[in-house]
C-alpha cells in the first residue's frame, strides 16, 4: 500500500515503515525539548498580498506570497491540502542561489484564498485561476515565468502550461507526481485520509503530528507550512461533528515519566487532558480532501502525455525512480525532459529537502540560460 500512496494529491506520503507514528514517543534525551511553535511567513517571504480577479459578477481573492525583484518569475503551485506556505523554506533558499522572483499562491479552496465557488477544484478551473492571477499581477506584458508545481499543484501546472494560460512561459517543473502511480493510488486515498487525525489541540500539536508521522520531514518547513493547513474549528464544541472527534488522533503531549509510572496516573491524566481540550479551541484541516474525490481523476488522467506535449523545457523531480510510468519512461529515453531523483525524501520533496530541490532547479534554469547564479554560487 505504501508504494501506491507515494504519488497523490496529498500533502505527503504515509510514514515510512518503522518510523515514529503519531502515538509513539520520541526520545530526545534528558532536558531536550523540541520546538514545535509556528514560524511566521515573513521569515521566508518579503511580501504577502491578496490579488483580486474577476469572476462573472463578483471578485475572487487569491493570497500571494512573494520575494525578489529581478529575473524570471518562479510561480509555485502547492499540493492538495497544503498552501503557498509549503514553499516558504524553498523560497528562501532559491532566492539566495539565482537571480529570480518567487510568487507562491494559495490555490482555490486552500489557504487564505477566497473564491465564490471554493468547491470547484477541477483542473480546468484551477488552471484558469493561475492565468487570471498572472494577468492581475503583470497585465498584458508578463515577465518570463517558470511554473513549478508539487503533486496536485504539479498536475495543475501541466494543465496551465498545456492550455497556454501563461503566454510568457519559460519552463515547467513538476515535483513528485506521475500519472500511472497517482491513478493507482486513488483507490487507497480515502482510507489514508480517514487515518489522519480529525482535530488538533493547537497549531503546535498539528506541527508535532506532521513531523512525527513523517508527513513533513523537515522541522523548519513543518513549523511554517502547517499554519496554512489547519484552522480553528468553526463549530461549537458541543456539536456532534466535533465532540465525536475531540480525542481521535490527537497526540498526547510528551511525558518525561518512564513507562512504569503510567497506569492509573496516566488514566487520571487523560481525563484531565480531555477536560482541558474541551475548554480550548480545537484546530482542524482547512481542506476536507475527502470531499474533493470527484476531481482526483481529472487532475491526473492523461497527465503524462500532456506533460510531454508541452513545448517548453521540462524538469521532473521525483522522490523515487519507481514512480515513472510507460509514457514518461519512453519520453525520458527520447530526451524530452530532464529528470532527477532525490532519494531519502518523502512525497513533500520541496519541504523535506529544499536545498536539493533549489540546487536542481537553479542548475536547470542556468543551463537553459533562463537566469544566472548569484555571486558565490554554485
Amino acid at each position: 500500500m505504501e508504494k501506491q500512496l507515494h504519488l497523490n494529491m496529498l500533502p505527503s506520503r504515509p510514514p515510512m515503515p518503522g518510523g515514529l507514528q503519531s502515538g509513539s514517543k520520541m526520545r530526545m534525551g534528558p532536558g531536550r525539548k523540541r520546538d514545535f511553535s509556528p514560524l511566521p511567513w515573513s521569515q521566508f517571504f518579503e511580501v504577502m498580498e491578496d490579488v483580486e480577479v474577476d469572476n462573472d459578477n463578483s471578485k475572487d481573492t487569491f493570497r500571494i506570497y512573494s520575494s525578489g525583484s529581478e529575473g524570471p518569475v518562479l510561480l509555485l503551485l502547492h499540493g492538495g491540502g497544503h498552501s503557498a506556505l509549503s514553499w516558504a523554506v524553498f523560497t528562501a533558499v532559491i532566492i539566495s542561489r539565482i537571480h529570480c522572483r518567487v510568487v507562491a499562491m494559495d490555490l482555490r479552496g486552500h489557504g487564505d484564498t477566497k473564491v465564490k465557488n471554493s468547491d470547484d477544484l477541477s483542473a480546468e478551473t484551477m488552471a484558469k485561476d493561475v492565468g487570471k492571477v498572472v494577468e492581475a499581477l503583470y497585465g498584458e506584458s508578463p515577465p518570463p515565468i517558470m511554473i513549478i508545481g508539487h503533486s496536485m499543484g504539479g498536475a495543475i501546472a501541466v494543465h496551465t502550461a498545456a492550455a497556454n494560460h501563461v503566454p510568457s512561459l519559460l519552463g515547467l517543473c513538476v515535483i513528485d507526481v506521475v500519472e500511472g502511480t497517482a491513478m493507482d493510488a486513488l483507490n487507497s486515498m480515502q482510507n489514508f485520509l480517514r487515518s489522519r487525525p480529525k482535530t488538533f489541540k493547537s497549531v503546535e500539536n498539528a506541527i508535532e503530528w506532521s513531523v512525527k508521522s513523517g508527513q513533513i520531514r523537515n522541522m523548519e518547513s513543518a513549523r511554517v507550512s502547517m499554519v496554512g493547513q489547519v484552522k480553528k474549528c468553526e463549530e461549537p464544541l458541543s456539536s456532534p461533528g466535533i465532540s465525536k472527534s475531540i480525542t481521535e488522533g490527537i497526540i498526547e503531549e510528551e511525558e518525561e515519566e518512564e513507562e512504569e509510572e503510567e497506569g492509573e496516573t496516566n488514566h487520571k491524566r487523560k481525563k484531565e487532558d480531555d477536560q482541558e481540550v474541551k475548554k480550548e479551541s480545537l484546530y482542524t484541516w482547512r481542506v476536507e480532501l475527502s470531499k474533493t474525490e470527484q476531481y482526483w481523476e481529472g487532475w491526473f488522467r492523461g497527465l503524462s502525455s500532456l506533460f510531454l506535449s508541452c513545448s517548453v523545457p521540462k524538469l521532473l523531480l521525483l522522490a523515487g525512480v519507481d514512480r515513472l510510468d510507460k509514457d514518461l519512461t519512453i519520453g525520458q529515453m527520447q530526451g524530452k525532459f530532464q529528470m532527477q531523483v532525490l532519494p531519502q525524501c518523502g512525497h513533500a520533496v520541496h519541504e523535506d529537502a529544499p536545498d536539493k530541490v533549489a540546487d536542481a532547479l537553479a542548475t536547470f534554469m542556468v543551463r537553459h540560460k533562463f537566469t544566472s547564479f548569484k555571486e558565490g554560487f554554485p
